[in-house]
Parts: structure tokens; sequence; C-alpha cells
């Protein structure tokens, strides 16, 4: 009689053991430094630490795909069903003497690993900091079911890194597990500047005219991430001119299907290069009133009262003219591994800064918040 089980279990039950051990370390480092601070001291404390893990993890996974380690480890969530690279030593081996220069590889594989420990050690604290939000519901500034809201993201961050393997770097499923983790640290931020209460005072025009750069900066971070995710980066060579031209030839259609294959055109053929030049060329020229709506925006806050708003302000001004540099540098010096990096790192600081912004100017959603200070007083 076959006695093996029609689904096994071990590889995902040792994974979750092995993230909820990893979690214990920060979570334990976290409680000694915290154990005079009342509930709501702790969990600002929580949040802000899995808010700097979850920007490790999104800057990470820009490393994961850079190296092309994605499929380093080409099942989900294990490694060839183990827990690690060293139970999978013997099919990491057969796949790279088979491809020395294919996806898999030892080095790749730990990468991909890595990355995906990151992501469960930041699941391991969202799960407490949801627990211990329910646990203590009255005394926190707002409702529980932001944690909780943010614990569903996880998961479908999870999923999204799952169909990212299992359907082979679909460019798609790749730009939206970005997006995801840029919105994952949106969250976070948002429940910080909550736990936190430091209100900022900004007026109505103003507070709308972040909202809609922190929307233009969506949009360029989808085009950024439809970018990569296709691997047009190299499609323009020089600037501001693209290939010696000011208006190259560009395959819209085939570049902007979204339901298509790593690398297929709507037809299912390869691929044309004049549809990777397009999609460089719209993340190019997008970032025309992106930054000068940044810019704005940082001079806006400039010139406000209060050297808070200031300090927003120069932070936003030094993020922009530092993604330009690092977005000229890719084209200009050949897609640097560094200057890659820090295009990825710069996008999400935006995300960060423009989030603790708007939360820390709408104290409303705040449940008994302190009145409103004064831009002077903040």
């Amino acid at each position: 009689m076959d006695t093996t089980p029609l689904v096994d279990f071990a590889p995902t039950a040792r994974l979750l053991l092995l993230a909820a051990t990893i979690a214990l370390l920060p979570l334990a480092w976290l409680w000694l430094r915290q154990r005079g601070s009342d509930t709501r001291g702790r969990l600002a404390a929580l949040a802000a630490l899995t808010m700097f893990l979850t920007f490790d993890l999104v800057v990470f996974g820009s490393f994961t795909r850079l190296t092309d380690s994605g499929l380093g480890c080409p099942d989900w969530p294990g490694c060839y069903g183990a827990a690690s690279p060293f139970g999978a030593r013997a099919d990491i081996h057969a796949a790279q003497s088979a491809l020395p220069s294919g996806p898999v590889t030892w080095s790749k594989a730990w990468i991909e690993m890595i990355h995906r420990y990151l992501a469960m050690t930041v699941g391991a604290l969202i799960v407490v900091m949801t627990v211990v939000s329910w646990s203590h519901r009255r005394r926190l500034p707002f409702s529980p079911w932001w944690p909780t809201l943010t614990l569903v993201w996880v998961v479908v961050q999870g999923l999204f890194g799952k169909y990212t393997v299992t359907l082979k770097l679909y460019p798609l499923v790749v730009t939206l597990h970005l997006l995801g983790g840029l919105l994952l640290l949106a969250l976070l931020a948002a429940q910080h500047a909550a736990f936190r209460q430091r209100p900022l005072s900004l007026s109505t025009g103003l507070r709308r005219g972040a909202w809609a750069v922190l929307a233009l900066l969506g949009v360029q971070i989808a085009l950024g991430g439809w970018v990569s995710s296709n691997y047009a980066v190299l499609a323009c060579t020089g600037f501001p001119q693209c290939n010696g031209v000011w208006w190259p030839a560009m395959d819209f259609g085939h570049g902007f299907t979204l339901l298509r294959g790593l690398g297929e055109g709507s037809d299912g053929a390869l691929l044309s290069f004049d549809a990777l030049v397009a999609i460089h060329m719209v993340h190019r020229l997008f970032a025309l009133p992106a930054v000068a709506a940044m810019l704005w925006l940082a001079w806006r806050l400039w010139r406000a009262s209060g050297a808070v708003l200031r300090r927003f302000g120069a932070g936003l001004a030094v993020l922009t003219l530092a993604q330009v540099g690092s977005g000229l540098s890719n084209v200009v010096l050949g897609w640097p591994l560094a200057a890659a990096l820090g295009h990825a790192a710069g996008a999400a600081g935006l995300v960060l800064l423009l989030t603790l912004l708007l939360a820390r100017s709408a104290p409303r959603w705040v449940v008994g918040a302190a009145p409103r200070p004064t831009a002077a007083a903040a």
C-alpha cells in the first residue's frame, strides 16, 4: 500500500520554523531595548524595525533580480523541496553542471533563499504586530484592522513571490511584486507615524499636492519596474538622445502588452528591440513631469514655516536628484550594479518619505490624537 502523502508540508513547516527562529532575534533585541516602554512605544519600535527590514527586503529583491537570481531555486517556497540550498546541493550541482551559465547556481540559490528568509522574517514580525495590536486594541491610536490589512497584504506578496518563480519571471508579476513591496513599506510607515503621534500641520493645497506627487511617483516606479522586468535598461544608450537620435523607432503595442511571458511579444514571437526601446523611452519621458513635481513639492516644503517641513523638503530634493543621477548612471555607465541598486533604494526612500509626510499631516484618522499643532511647534 502506497503511504506517500498527496501533499508534503514538511518543507514549508521547516521554512516557517526557520523564519520564526530568525524573527526571534530582532524581537528579543527590540523587547530588551523597549522593556521600560508602554505598549504603544513597543509597537512603534516594532513598526520601525519591520519598516527597516521591509526597506532592505525591497532593495535585496532588486539585487536578486539584477543578479539574475530570481530562478536560483526554481521551486517555491523551498529550494528543490529543501529548506536551504544545503539540502539541495545535489540538485543545484546537477543543474549548474548541465548549464554553467544558467539560472541555477550555488550563489544564485543562496541569493534567492536569503531573499525568501528576509521576506518570511518580515511576515513573522507583522504577525506579532497584528496579534499584539488586537490584544491591546483599546490602547491603540487606530483600528487593529490596519495591521491586519498589512498581514493580509504580506500573504498577497508571498503569492506574488511564488508566481514570480513558477511563472518564470513573468514581467507583470515581477512588476506587481515590486509595487506590492513598496505598498507594504507605505502601510508600515503610516502605522509607525500613528504610533509615534507627532503630527504636522500642512495646508490643504500642499497636502493635495503631496498626494498628486505620490501618485506620479507610483506611476514612474511602475514604469521603472516594467523596464527592469523586461531588461530594457540598455535598450537606449546615451543621453539625452537614445541610440543617437531624439525619437527612435518604437513598438508600443508589443512593449506594453501586459499579459505575455518574458521576452515575448503579444503574438508569442520574440520581443523586438523596438518594443524594448518603447518601454525604456516611456519611463525616461515620464521622469520629466515626475521629477519636476517632486522638486516643486520640495521647494514648497522648504518655504513652509517649521523646521520639520523644511527637513522633509530638503530630504525630498536630495532623494530626487540622487534618483536622477543613479538613473543617468544606469544608461551612461552600462547599468552598473551599484547604480541600479541605488536607483531601487532611492525609489523606496521617496515612497517612505512621502508616506511619512502624509501620515504625519493627517491625524484625523488617529483616534484620540492630540490637537493638531502649528508647523512651528512641530
